[in-house]
């Protein structure tokens, strides 16, 4: 017999996203979840105190270690994303913390691929570093150079897939054997993928990240992060952060429940019009380069074709012989596209990483990153793609 909070047969992605990890009959007899906006939670007397601290029975004490409605969200990520347990956290950059903080000690390393969120990386080559942990960056995408890095103090390989903003598709099954050959854990940031993309985890990878203020979310209106995993890998890190206390809201978890729900629908948006849209650069005469794996162009699009589902509305380009200035202009003359840092909302948003992200380092350092003056990165959002190739169009005269 099914519990109350399997979701009902046939569970495809939609179903599950609906559906899944909720009661059938809610408290209230209502439809949807509620909120609680609680810090405490009460004990009848003693004895059902007892049965909590003593034996252990499952349910809430403290707005720190947990809240209802978190709960709901938790199984429903874990549900989306093929793993045994999820864990929800207060923005994706303390998911990624929490992480990386509860598999690294003093001593050990972790090694990965240089294309990655700049906060990311700073986290681990400027913080953790400050307690003797260390930081191995490979070039994106060379697995032998991946494998080379390893010592025998290694204790996590980390990846984007795909990365930002330079969208490369690292192969996921090769990552996951290798961390497996060598006893090393594997981690995903799947941010820009979403679960109905991408699932890492079906690949053999340990843990999932996601910034669910992004797609999951979907509405630029709250900061959430989670991880997703096996059970008794996620455990350590739920223990930690009743520590940390690097919990989600109740009002930001009830908006990410609430924004699941449409995540299907969504996504086919966001992935028609990421499509058309680099289609639609890659063949004009003033972008010079197009980074977005549904191109036959794209370095890694066979991999990105056998690995993922859709491949997301964010779109990169680079604007023919173009200065700062020009490519300046190009982002100002948008009309649709507000421009901003993020991604994965309704509205479409560009981001000039010269001036939004590497503004200070020098000239050399960006480029060592591969940033160069030229560049914009676009997340399309959920507009009528029509009105965003015209947009661009007129942009670019």
């Amino acid at each position: 017999m099914s519990s109350p909070t399997d979701p009902p047969p046939p569970a495809g992605r939609s179903t599950q996203a609906i559906h899944a990890g909720e009661a059938r009959q809610k408290l209230g007899d209502a439809v949807t979840d509620p909120i609680f906006c609680t810090s405490t939670y009460t004990f009848t007397d003693l004895d059902a105190a007892r049965e909590f601290y003593v034996n252990q029975t499952p349910r809430e004490e403290y707005g720190r270690y947990g809240n209802p409605t978190e709960k709901v969200v938790e199984r429903k990520l874990a549900a989306l994303e093929g793993g045994e347990a999820a864990l929800l956290y207060g923005t994706g950059m303390s998911a990624l913390a929490g992480l990386m903080l509860a598999v690294l000690r003093a001593g050990d390393e972790v090694v990965f691929f240089d294309q990655a969120y700049r906060r990311t990386r700073e986290f681990c080559t400027d913080f953790l570093s400050k307690f003797g942990v260390v930081t191995r960056l490979v070039p994106v995408c060379d697995y032998d150079g991946l494998e080379a890095a390893i010592t025998p103090q290694t204790r996590l390989l980390f990846s984007e897939c795909p990365t930002n903003p330079h969208l490369s598709v690292v192969d996921l099954e090769r990552i996951a054997e290798i961390g497996r050959r060598h006893a090393i854990a594997t981690a995903i940031d799947s941010t820009l993928a979403s679960p109905l993309n991408l699932r890492p985890l079906a690949f053999g990878i340990d843990f999932v990240t996601h910034s669910c203020t992004k797609y999951l979310a979907g509405h630029n209106d709250l900061l959430a992060g989670a991880v997703i995993g096996a059970a008794a890998k996620i455990e350590p890190l739920r223990k930690l952060r009743g520590l940390l206390g690097t919990i989600c809201g109740p009002h930001e978890t009830y908006l990410l429940l609430r924004g699941l729900k449409t995540l299907e629908l969504r996504m086919q948006r966001h992935n028609e019009n990421g499509q058309r849209v680099a289609e639609f650069l890659a063949g004009h005469p003033r972008i010079a380069h197009v980074y977005y794996p549904g191109l036959a162009s794209h370095p890694q699009h066979a991999l990105a074709r056998r690995m993922m589902a859709g491949f997301g509305g964010v779109v990169t380009f680079l604007v023919r012989d173009a200065d700062a200035a020009q490519t300046a202009a190009v982002v100002n003359q948008m009309r649709i596209p507000r421009i901003g840092p993020s991604l994965g909302g309704a509205e479409s948003l560009v981001d000039y990483p010269l001036i939004m992200s590497f503004n200070d380092l020098s000239p050399d350092q960006r480029r060592g990153w591969g940033i160069p003056d030229n560049m914009i990165r676009l997340a399309c959002g959920l507009e009528n793609p029509d009105d965003l190739i015209a947009d661009l169009r007129q942009a670019l005269q």
